[in-house]
């Protein structure tokens, strides 16, 4: 094989590896939605501690975006990257053997965690690996045809799954693809070096920032137990803005900050940051009412709700009602 080619196999090798990976993510954004239900009935959540089994994933993934890019430019991105892998898919293992409301949300944790190191890194991968403007195009839109597919992909997967087998099998799918995904990106993904750690990381404002959004989301969750101007609310939204007053501090004061705030001044980079925010938020707040309220109040199995979630977010046309299958 030509060498030109084989550089070019390599290329869309070390691509395929790296959606992989992030369809392992993106999947489990959405395949735990539908499980909700089952998870409460069997470990017995509250209906507020039930939040927490996704909030507990998307906190960490959020708040720690940052900071494992960051880490990505200066240790090199393929350790992180595959660092990043072989946590999820530990965390995976142990979110599907809890057995208790604990032990399940402290490995959701890890999740966002392994998820947020994972993600940090994949697209800067893709765009060093395809330079070429056009080869770049079909790259980058491969990736983004994955990363939709794995929202969608979750919805179904997560119905099949939960009523066919259990629930702990929306975790332990991850397995096989996360021990392939890693033993691959070892293999075909080229190494990189930074600088190192010499330089800094930032990582207390990656802490603050990621304290600021569980305690602010920790406050909202509770208010259907303390309502909102309790002071149990209060006390704990005022100590979230508190700590994201303190992120803003020491971004606008550390020698190299995770989120430079000239960044916030572009009109288009501070409304595309709001605009996403929203979207997100939207998203899983639908989600997660949307699974509840199909399993509990018009009694749809698991199979049903999954079908059901992913046509209210695909399709263009609206039903005027929603028929009970059967």
């Amino acid at each position: 094989m030509p060498a030109s080619l084989d550089r070019t196999a390599s290329r869309w090798a070390a691509l395929a590896v790296l959606c992989a990976g992030q369809l392992m993510v993106i999947l489990d954004g959405t395949i735990v939605s539908v499980a909700l239900p089952s998870i409460q009935a069997d470990l017995g959540y509250s209906p507020s501690g039930l939040a927490w089994v996704v909030n507990a994933y998307l906190v960490p993934f959020g708040g720690l975006l940052l900071l494992a890019g960051r880490v990505g430019d200066l240790v090199g991105r393929k350790r992180v990257f595959v660092t990043g892998l072989v946590l999820f898919t530990l965390a995976s293992l142990l979110c599907g053997v809890a057995t208790t409301p604990g032990p399940l949300l402290a490995a959701r944790f890890l999740q966002g965690v392994g998820g947020a190191v994972t993600s940090a890194v994949t697209l800067g991968m893709v765009v060093f690996l395809f330079p070429e403007p056009k080869e770049r195009a079909k790259a980058i839109g491969v990736y983004s045809f994955v990363q939709s597919a794995g929202g969608s992909i979750g919805l179904l997967a997560g119905g099949v799954l939960t009523q066919a087998l259990d629930w702990h099998w929306i975790f332990f799918v991850n397995l096989p693809v996360g021990v392939v995904a890693s033993v691959l990106a070892v293999r075909v993904l080229r190494d990189d070096r930074g600088p190192g750690l010499g330089r800094s990381t930032d990582a207390a404002g990656a802490l603050l920032v990621t304290a600021a959004l569980m305690l602010g989301v920790y406050a909202i969750v509770g208010t259907a137990d303390h309502g909102w101007g309790s002071a149990h609310t209060l006390g704990f939204g005022g100590g979230a803005l508190a700590l994201f007053a303190a992120f803003v501090a020491r971004q606008a004061t550390a020698a190299e900050p995770l989120l430079p705030l000239r960044v916030l001044r572009s009109r288009q980079a501070s409304g595309a940051l709001a605009a996403q925010a929203l979207m997100v938020a939207g998203m899983f707040g639908f989600q997660f009412l949307t699974v509840l309220y199909l399993q509990k109040v018009l009694r749809f199995d698991q199979v049903d709700t999954g079908l059901g979630v992913f046509r209210s977010r695909w399709s263009s046309a609206r039903c005027p009602s929603v028929p009970r299958p059967g």
